[in-house]
């Protein structure tokens, strides 16, 4: 009797140390295989700057690939000299508010053409065929709209953000769950409610993709137009290096501009975590 007592007062242990083990140990595995990739990374971008720097001036010529630590050298001296964050505090002003203007408007207006098939499909071969355009080739357009000051390159950042955030938008209204909506539109719920509870909480994981994807795009929007007509930012950086021969400075101003759209993107994820946290 009591032996049997015994062994069922271990069973609820035995689950529960089972049940612990099951939880702690993926999270444990999880923990350890990101810090392998993270280990492979470094790896990997060491190996790549150790080959690169022993190969310029030996198996090709610096002049045309410049090599790790010139650029960085470059780096240095534009940071001491405040170059580098001016041009940068440039482009980073035009990409934000073209990247805010393009998105607004992207989910507003994927919101809305999704709300209608009709307007859908009247609208479709119009934005799909402005969308084949590319956008660099818009540039000298904006720029004969408005100078060469930092409106064209905003306009050209909103235009790349936009179609790549009307699109997701778009996709995600489409795929809601219409039994949700008849069933809010049965017991007397309205427009205004549906949008709030139904189709903008499932339309979020689209437009954070659209964010995503578009935030780069609105970076290489503002810094071709930086090319082509500027005398600021990090295009004009690049161009006025290209200019003068200096591979080394082309390279660290693309570095730069790498690191902070990683960098914003990264953030941009991490808030796309906190706001589906409870997923």
């Amino acid at each position: 009797m009591s032996r049997t007592q015994g062994s069922a007062d271990l069973a609820p242990a035995s689950a529960a140390s089972a049940e612990v083990a099951g939880v702690v140990a993926p999270s444990d595995n999880a923990g350890s295989a990101g810090a392998r990739i993270w280990l492979y990374r470094a790896c990997f971008l060491i190996g790549v700057l150790t080959v690169w720097e022993l190969s310029a001036g030996r198996v090709f010529d610096a002049f045309w690939t410049s090599s790790p630590s010139e650029i960085l050298r470059t780096l240095w001296k534009w940071l001491q000299s405040g170059l580098l964050l001016r041009h940068l505090g440039v482009t980073f002003q035009e990409t934000a508010a073209g990247f805010a203007i393009g998105a607004v408007l992207g989910v507003l207006g994927g919101a809305l053409v999704g709300q209608s098939e009709v307007l859908r499909r009247t609208l479709d071969p119009f934005v799909t065929a402005l969308y084949g355009v590319p956008k660099v080739a818009l540039a000298p357009l904006f720029i004969m709209w408005f100078g060469i000051g930092m409106m064209p390159k905003i306009v050209l950042a909103a235009v790349s953000v936009f179609f790549l955030v009307f699109f997701n938008t778009l996709s995600g209204v489409k795929e809601v769950d219409r039994r949700l909506i008849e069933a809010l539109q049965t017991m007397g719920a309205s427009r205004m409610d549906i949008q709030r509870k139904v189709v903008l909480p499932a339309s979020l994981p689209w437009i954070f993709l659209g964010l995503k994807l578009g935030l780069p795009y609105g970076f290489i929007g503002a810094v071709a137009a930086e090319m082509m007509a500027s005398n600021a930012g990090i295009g004009y950086l690049t161009q006025q290096s290209a200019g003068q021969f200096e591979t080394a400075g082309v390279f660290a101003a693309l570095l730069a501009l790498m690191v902070v759209t990683t960098t914003l993107n990264e953030t941009l994820a991490s808030i796309e975590r906190w706001i589906f946290r409870w997923r």
